[in-house]
């Protein structure tokens, strides 16, 4: 069944453009609410955190009504990364979790992800359901049994002692300095406290936030001024998060940033070395660099690949057992640990590493040389379909034919904006800017 309102991680958009409008919100919490309701029997419960965008507080009202109005009972974390809502759901034996979060998204865009009983993503099946129900309107339930909702105040600190039980137990970070970016997100306040209760020496940043400048020149999309930060301040280590905290980037002792192939190269080896990466595979995208794959081969490991988004690689490390994965983008998950992607849990293990080993950041965030990698992105406007077009589709057979044996390319929508994104791998630095200019000139020429 084709989806209309759900991406690759649920509905997401310009809030109070639709789908994000506060009567669509209403409409998803009563057809999830029916949904759940017929899918489990007894109390029916459902946890619902957020970031820091100002259009939380609409969203999270509109679904409370929509969810209470078919019986459900809604507990309210308030601002607390995605995470955390995976994590809690089961926790507090919910039928459901709701994250409202646009992840690394500007301010003015907003999203509604859901979550299982087991605090896993739901499936496309599931979304597709959920549609229809939509569509179906609005059945509320009888007036006596119509659902409450009550404010839960210690979520973020239940969410902050699971992090920290990640790490072995003893384990200090006395004597390391670092950086922390917050994105002015949902964990502004977690992972500054998170490390300074293990003894590190923080420097936080991004920890001001005010409903319009989530993600604002900081963060994992713009590592540049926790860069600048730690040469500043000589600090051992940067940790960049985003909005709603489920990716991490990290910035060595020289400013130098390290995306999340780098991170997750290092823990395959390490887990492998440990005898705890299952399977011996790490799962990531296509996105994931081509030196990523090769570094996995030379230690007898294997790369699984799997379509873009965090949600496709939790998906095949439950199918075949596997609990090492992640995004290029900084999707870090360890299922072992988490349910999905996440940064904070992400940079506790790098910086265990540092402890153990006694290495600096930037000799663990080097694992591999990357392959020369070039990603462009062309926005097009609604209704558009430019990789229908003719023109377009020949410019992409050409590419693929100079990179053959050379490299490879990949053509792809977002599934969480309006974005072509045209990405090629190449030794050759020259041919590499050669073929995805040619597309991306071909996409903003029918754009």
């Amino acid at each position: 069944m084709k989806r209309k309102l759900f991406g690759t991680d649920g509905v997401r958009g310009t809030a109070n453009s639709y789908p994000m409008t506060a009567e669509m919100a209403l409409m998803l919490g009563a057809a999830v609410g029916r949904y759940f309701r017929n899918e489990h029997g007894g109390v029916h419960r459902v946890v619902i955190g957020k970031d820091t965008r100002l259009s939380g507080y609409m969203f999270e009202n509109a679904l409370t009504a929509g969810l209470t109005s078919t019986g459900m009972n809604v507990l309210l974390l308030g601002p607390v990364p995605t995470p955390a809502v995976g994590l809690l759901t089961p926790s507090m034996r919910a039928d459901l979790g709701i994250m409202i979060s646009a992840s690394h998204n500007h301010a003015a865009d907003n999203g509604i992800k859901f979550f299982g009983p087991d605090g896993f993503k739901l499936s496309d099946a599931v979304e597709a359901e959920i549609e229809t129900l939509v569509d179906e309107g609005v059945r509320p339930a009888l007036p006596e049994n119509i659902g409450r909702a009550r404010r839960i105040d210690d979520g973020r600190s239940r969410y902050q002692e699971r992090v920290k039980s990640t790490l072995p137990s003893g384990l200090r970070l006395d004597g390391i300095k670092v950086v922390v970016d917050c994105a002015n997100g949902a964990a502004y306040r977690s992972a500054p406290e998170i490390l300074w209760e293990l003894g590190a020496t923080v420097i936080p940043i991004g920890v001001e936030p005010n409903g319009l400048n989530i993600n604002e020149g900081c963060g994992s999309t713009k590592p540049q001024k926790a860069a600048a930060a730690v040469i500043e301040n000589g600090a051992d280590v940067g940790i960049c998060l985003d909005g709603d905290a489920d990716r991490i980037i990290l910035i060595d002792e020289k400013g130098q940033i390290a995306d999340g192939d780098q991170i997750m190269a290092l823990m395959a080896a390490r887990w492998a070395a440990e005898d705890r990466l299952a399977g011996g595979a790490l799962v990531a995208t296509v996105m994931s660099n081509l030196g990523l794959e090769r570094f996995l081969e030379g230690k007898g490991l294997r790369l699984e690949r799997t379509q873009v988004g965090d949600r496709y690689v939790v998906e095949a490390m439950r199918k075949n057992g596997w609990n090492l994965g992640g995004e290029q983008s900084g999707h870090i998950v360890m299922t072992d640990y988490a349910t999905t992607g996440d940064g904070l849990m992400a940079g506790m293990q790098f910086l265990a590493e540092m402890v153990r080993s006694g290495k600096r950041a930037s000799e663990l965030t080097r694992s591999f040389e990357p392959v020369p990698q070039l990603l462009k992105n062309v926005r097009f406007g609604e209704g558009q379909a430019p990789l229908e077009i003719a023109s377009v589709k020949t410019a992409i057979s050409d590419a693929e034919g100079l990179l053959e044996g050379k490299g490879r390319l990949l053509i792809r929508k977002s599934g969480t904006e309006p974005l072509i994104r045209v990405m090629a791998e190449c030794e050759d630095p020259g041919l590499l800017e050669q073929v995805v200019d040619g597309i991306v000139a071909e996409v903003q020429a029918v754009a």
